[in-house]
């Protein structure tokens, strides 16, 4: 069955930059189409900027002899800094500043018209003409049709939202982020390109997202194609690279001012990272080491703290309907760049540290309340289940007409276009037998007969569970057979799913404020590290912690008494936690563990020695 995408776009793709079509968000007005007669600052060669500095009483000849030594164009003249000026050679000091009032009076009089979307998180935000042309692209339109909290939206009737609004969210969150550094520190020279490269990179970070986003990656990939090391960051570089290609958006970058030779590696590198990390001590090409800070926006490697969780802790508590304790603003206001071992770091107010604390716990609860909500998670599984089933037998049409199956897609952008979340509904309302099986699965789905959840369980800390264990898990739940089972009920490692959560505060065990710097109101420019203790005695002292749920694809009442009755002595036999319910549903097993059968006041022996004492002095008096 073929999935060639004809007809799928209704919206025919103009040849010229000009946009000559709508999309439901609200704008001001039509984009303007690159002027080929030059009256546009951006358009004008070296000669016409020359002529534009004479009538403005700029006419020395060796200024003039400098823009045009160093052939400076209209398409350079709004991101000349004070040191690119200085670099150019031109002095004294005075000079310098008179020549940049002038081209910022240049550039506000021709600033591009924004583009002004209505957000249901951040209100009316205001969206550049090229991210606008980004935008509409068959590429990025495609992420309206991927479920931003994947299965979760089958527990949270709210959740129904994509990864096409949360994009706009980072784009825009970007944005304000590099202007509030750009307007609070002067000195860090971040022009009108960087501003514009760290946006792209915001708005285009999750192209790579394949169905129902972290499902795909996270549990189909690795069951579909074990042993590939693939991650969805990888597929959105690839992604925008054939945005880029197949809209023929390289002029339309040139003509709003970007360097191609250096912006695309600087976006690429914001979303994936530096291509070669062992290259230098400084792996990235597209900024030099002293605007390192640029590459903590959109995707912080350091601490975590980005746009990218600003807007979906922000998007997805509102949906979900959850509380969002974290406030972006606050942060906006406080964020400040310092020097950290030679390099330029965003930092923010020490008293800041608490709220950032809480901003980790949020994620934490979101993790915890909602990503991996037990019921989601199964029925993710069982798409998966599904998407296994029908994958040999789904073709998707790729560039020079090549077939791609679910799995293989992502090798190739074209196919991987085409690949959404409309894959559920083509599997189940397809006519092809072949698919039988996965439709079944799919209609349980959707009938909520879904695969029973049998309880949950903690390993000691320091046995936690390997990812190359994961794979032999089920078996093992089926060796540890405990005694008096029903003969006439039989179980098999096909019958258990093992799900191993791995919970922590992003950083995997790690403390990750631990990685965050700090100002004081007393030196704004002096970078400091707070440790834990100096904040609370109540936070937490462990950060990572692994959660083994355990479901069982049959549901009829025998054969589930039978599976909780493995479940639980799997966990004995392993010393993990007891099941919450093991004492209900498994009560002749439970007391053969002494661990699990201690009171509270039992795991203190001097406390009960304390109460006997009591007991015996009031009876004495």
């Amino acid at each position: 069955m073929n999935r060639n995408g004809e007809g799928a776009s209704k919206r025919a793709r103009p040849a010229s930059p000009a946009d000559g079509f709508r999309t439901p968000e609200k704008r001001v007005s039509s984009l303007q189409a690159p002027d080929p007669s030059g009256s546009r600052p951006s358009h004008w060669d070296t000669e016409r900027v020359c002529d534009f500095l004479c009538s403005n009483g700029f006419s020395d000849p060796g200024l003039l002899s400098l823009f045009r030594e160093h052939q400076i164009t209209g398409s350079l003249l709004y991101f000349l800094t004070k040191s690119d000026l200085q670099d150019m050679g031109i002095r004294p000091v005075g000079l310098r500043l008179k020549l940049l009032v002038c081209l910022r009076k240049l550039a506000q009089n021709h600033a591009d018209i924004m583009k002004v979307f209505n957000d249901p998180i951040h209100g009316h935000i205001e969206i550049h003409p090229l991210l606008v042309r980004i935008i509409d692209t068959p590429q990025f339109q495609r992420l309206r049709y991927i479920k931003q909290l994947g299965g979760t939206y089958y527990v949270f009737p709210g959740a129904s939202h994509n990864r096409f609004e949360h994009s706009l969210g980072v784009g825009h969150l970007a944005g304000l982020l590099v202007r509030a550094l750009q307007e609070r520190q002067p000195e860090l020279e971040i022009n009108q390109r960087d501003i514009l490269c760290v946006q792209i990179a915001g708005l285009c970070h999750d192209l790579g997202h394949g169905p129902f986003s972290h499902m795909f990656d996270g549990r189909f990939i690795p069951l579909a194609r074990p042993g590939l090391e693939w991650k969805h960051e990888t597929a959105s570089v690839q992604m925008f690279e054939h945005l880029i290609t197949s809209n023929n958006l390289r002029p339309v970058m040139n003509y709003y001012g970007l360097d191609l030779s250096k912006d695309i590696d600087f976006i690429k590198e914001q979303i994936g990272g530096p291509t070669d990390v062992n290259m230098s001590s400084w792996p990235y090409l597209g900024r030099p080491e002293e605007k390192s800070f640029l590459y903590e926006i959109v995707a912080n490697k350091r601490n975590g703290i980005d746009v990218d969780k600003w807007d979906y802790f922000a998007r997805d508590c509102h949906h979900l309907g959850i509380q969002n304790n974290f406030d972006y603003e606050r942060f906006l206001k406080f964020a400040r760049v310092c020097e950290v071992n030679n390099k330029k770091h965003i930092c923010t107010r020490d008293k800041e540290v608490g709220n950032l604390y809480d901003m980790f716990h949020t994620r934490n609860c979101l993790h915890r309340r909602a990503y991996q909500h037990k019921v989601g998670n199964i029925i993710e599984t069982m798409i998966t289940d599904a998407f296994l089933k029908a994958d040999p037998y789904i073709k998707i049409e790729g560039s020079r007409g090549k077939q791609y199956t679910i799995s293989t897609a992502m090798d190739d952008m074209e196919a991987y276009t085409k690949l959404t979340d409309n894959i559920f509904q083509e599997i189940l309302y397809s006519s092809h037998p072949e698919l039988a099986e996965a439709q079944k699965i799919l209609r349980k789905i959707e009938c909520r007969e879904l695969y029973k959840y049998l309880g949950q369980t903690q390993p000691p800390p320091g046995t936690e569970i390997k990812k190359e264990q994961y794979d032999g898990l089920p078996a093992n739940i089926v060796a540890s057979q405990p005694k008096n089972v029903p003969e006439d009920v039989k179980l098999t490692a096909e019958d258990f799913i093992v799900d191993v959560i791995n919970m922590d505060y992003g950083m995997k065990e790690k403390n990750p404020i631990n990685s965050v710097r700090f100002y004081c109101k007393s030196d704004p420019s002096k970078a400091i590290k707070i440790s834990k203790e100096q904040v609370s005695r109540l936070l937490p002292e462990e950060f990572a912690e692994q959660h083994i749920r355990v479901y069982c694809k049959k549901t009829d009442k025998e054969s589930l008494d039978v599976a909780v009755k493995y479940f639980i002595q799997w966990c004995m036999k392993r010393d993990f936690t007891k099941p919450q319910d093991g004492d209900v549903v498994a009560p002749e097993l439970t007391p053969m563990k002494a661990s699990w059968n201690v009171d509270e006041d039992d795991e203190n022996p001097n406390r009960l020695n304390e109460v006997l004492k009591s007991m015996t002095r009031l009876f004495s008096d």
